[in-house]
This record gives C-alpha cells, sequence and structure tokens, in this order.
C-alpha cells in the first residue's frame, strides 16, 4: 500500500511516551500526543479518524472514513496553516492534540512547532479550514472542550488560554478561561473538560502533578488547585464516573482512580493499579458510559482494560493486564472511542497504522482490520474519532 505521509525521519533518542528534541523556543520543549473525542451517546453509524503529521515543514491532518462495521478508508490529507515539531515516535508526549467538537462539526489541532491551533469545519471525512490562531503561549500540545470554549495547554510555558469557539469554529481570545498552572508545574501532558463542563483537569508528569480547575458556565476558570499524583508520570486521563478521573502513570506502569473534592483536590480512591508488567501506558481513554477505561501500552504493544466499579474500584478486565494486542514494534501511542463506544482506534506510531477494536459488553476488545499507509516512526501524533 503507498504512503498517504512521506516523512523524513531523523534518528533520534526515543524513550518511553517521548522523543528527544532540541529547544527553540524562549523556553524548554515539552512534549505530547492527543485528542478529545466527539460525544459518544449516540451508536455506530458511519463517522470518520484524525491523526496529525506533527510535520515541521507544514503540519497536516490526515483523515480516515468510518464505515458502520468499524473499517476505515482512506479520505484525504488537509493542511493546517501551521507547523509541528517533528520527530520520530512521540515527539509531543502528550494527549488530546486533536479536538472535536461535542456535535463532531467542528475539529480544533494544535500546532505545537508554530505555537497556534487550526479549526476545521467536519464534513464526514472531509475537512475545510476556517483559519489558524496564535495558542496564546509556547509549545500547544492538547485541546479542550467546554461551555463553547476551546482550552489549549501550552506546555512549553506552563500555561492554559481560552477562546469563545464562534458558530462557524473561529476562535477568540477569553483571557477569564485563561491560567497558568501551578506553582513548580513541569511536562504539562493532557487537559481535559469532565462531562459535565464543571471542571478542568492537567495532568503534569515533569512535576508529577495534577491540577484542578473549576469551570464557570461561560467557560471562566478558577486557579488551578494542585495535587500530587500518586503515581509516576502522570500522562493520560479521562473522566469516568462525574468527578472520578482515571489517569494513567507511565513511569509506574500503572494507573490510579481519583474523586474531585468540592474545592478541587483530588483524592484517591484506587492507587496505582498495575498494568501487570505492560509497559508505558501513557495514554487513556474511558467509554461514554464510565464502566471501562483503557491505556495504550507504547513500550508493549498492547492496551490494558480497566473495569470501573461504582463505589471506586478499580481493576484489570483481563489478569495478564493485556485485553488487546497491536504486536511488537507497533509502538501504540494515542488512542479514541467512535460514538456508541463499539470501536476503539488506536495510532501504532511503529507500524504506520491505526489499529481497530470492536468492543464487547463486558469490555472485552476483539481486533479488526485497521488500516495502514502511515509512515512509521514519522512523528504522527494523537487521534480524534466519531
Amino acid at each position: 500500500m503507498r504512503n498517504f505521509i512521506l516523512l523524513g525521519a531523523a534518528a533520534l533518542s526515543v524513550t518511553a511516551c517521548s522523543d528527544t528534541m532540541s529547544p527553540t523556543n524562549p523556553t524548554s520543549r515539552i512534549r505530547a500526543s492527543g485528542q478529545l473525542s466527539a460525544d459518544r451517546q449516540d451508536g455506530g453509524g458511519q463517522g470518520a479518524v484524525f491523526t496529525e503529521t506533527n510535520g515541521a515543514a507544514g503540519n497536516a491532518v490526515v483523515a480516515f472514513a468510518r464505515a458502520e462495521d468499524g473499517s476505515l478508508s482512506y479520505a484525504g490529507t488537509f493542511a493546517t496553516g501551521g507547523k509541528g515539531i517533528g520527530g520520530v515516535t512521540d515527539p509531543l508526549a502528550s494527549q488530546y492534540s486533536l479536538m472535536l467538537s461535542d456535535d463532531a462539526k467542528l475539529l480544533f489541532v494544535a500546532n505545537a512547532g508554530s505555537n497556534s491551533v487550526s479549526a476545521f469545519r467536519v464534513d464526514g471525512a472531509s475537512l475545510s479550514l476556517v483559519g489558524t490562531t496564535s495558542s496564546g503561549g509556547y509549545l500547544p500540545t492538547s485541546l479542550a472542550i467546554t461551555h463553547h470554549t476551546l482550552y489549549v495547554l501550552n506546555a512549553g510555558s506552563n500555561s492554559v488560554s481560552g477562546f469563545d469557539i464562534r458558530e462557524d469554529g473561529s476562535l477568540t481570545p477569553n483571557a477569564d478561561a485563561s491560567s497558568p498552572l501551578g506553582a513548580g508545574a513541569a511536562g504539562g501532558s493532557a487537559v481535559r473538560a469532565s462531562r459535565d463542563g464543571k471542571w478542568l483537569v492537567v495532568t503534569e508528569k515533569g512535576s508529577r502533578t495534577i491540577d484542578v480547575f473549576s469551570v464557570s458556565g461561560n467557560g471562566a476558570i478558577g486557579s488551578a488547585v494542585r495535587s500530587a499524583s500518586n503515581g509516576l508520570s502522570p500522562f493520560g486521563f479521562d473522566f469516568v464516573n462525574g468527578g472520578q478521573v482515571a489517569v494513567s502513570e507511565a513511569g509506574s506502569g500503572a494507573a490510579s482512580l481519583y474523586d474531585i473534592s468540592k474545592d478541587g483536590t483530588l483524592n484517591v480512591e484506587s492507587a496505582s493499579v498495575s498494568t501487570n508488567g505492560q509497559a508505558a501506558p501513557c495514554w487513556l481513554i474511558a467509554t461514554t458510559s464510565g464502566r471501562f477505561a483503557y491505556t495504550a501500552n507504547a513500550g508493549s504493544g498492547t492496551i490494558s482494560g480497566y473495569s470501573v466499579g461504582s463505589n471506586g474500584q478499580f481493576s484489570l478486565i483481563n489478569a495478564s493486564g493485556v485485553t488487546g494486542s497491536t504486536g511488537a514494534g507497533t509502538t501504540p501511542l494515542d488512542l479514541d472511542l467512535s460514538r456508541g463506544d463499539k470501536y476503539l482506534y488506536v495510532l501504532e506510531s511503529g507500524a504506520g497504522r491505526i489499529g481497530a477494536f470492536a468492543l464487547g459488553a463486558n469490555g472485552a476488545l476483539s481486533p479488526l482490520a485497521g488500516v495502514g499507509g502511515l509512515a512509521a516512526n514519522s512523528g504522527l501524533q494523537g487521534i480524534a474519532v466519531y
């Protein structure tokens, strides 16, 4: 199969969940990857899968049409008008660098190399560029949406910048929705809004901390409330039930479940539940029901599934820690679920493909064909699905 993306890849030293990059901004480059999916309330149907090239000469979104049976077909490559930072395996080292609006009519993409965010209108698997806006900081790597507000995690400047989303998808800076991260923040990995829109959370792998911001009805956020992570390198995360947050711990080979208190502090409900040896669980996504969460284990070529109990229990679906396998050398990075939580898609950087699984009622994963044609180890980042 011909490559849809032909990118040169320098021979960089790669560690789990990150590339080694040289700084080109006034602040050091911290890396990330990512996505935030559309509202997943309705069933299977047709949709699309998006990932970004993160090309240093020019960033672009690669789109795949999703059929009702979960199969994918290449639909096009769309320039963002901004730049990535290049790299090999995981140069951004974050989650949610692409973000779909709740109705999947808009797609937002972080351009980490040009400190900007691009907005696209979505028509099936086709994209139309609305425009590109300054991110309000250095090294934008992760995006979140709530209350018609887009939040941008600028990992290089340790800040969150907020933007009002206009009906056409264009962005207007909102100072009330912007804030620095807490004192001592380092290595911001992901930003995510709770499903009820009350909380905005940022994980910081470098400082081993998690920031929580309260969110008002107009998208304004309060000051950061900092809590220490239970495990090493808090990385990807998602909300499960209400104010419960499941966080992957890349350095601990585990994931923890927290509950957000009224004052924004985090209480540990299940502490560092191991993946049972599955390496580098950097990215995590949860089903809309909150019953299941999945980590992509970059070092093992596997997916670990967790079940979430009503009383805060958090446990592996499979004792082995392997709920799904992408294969040796595939280096699964980011992952996302389709609407209705029917299919799980995984960006397999090492194989240059999008892996696919069907979800069972008990949280089991059944492999599907997926689709190849991407350039392996070329710095691809993020995945957004509807």
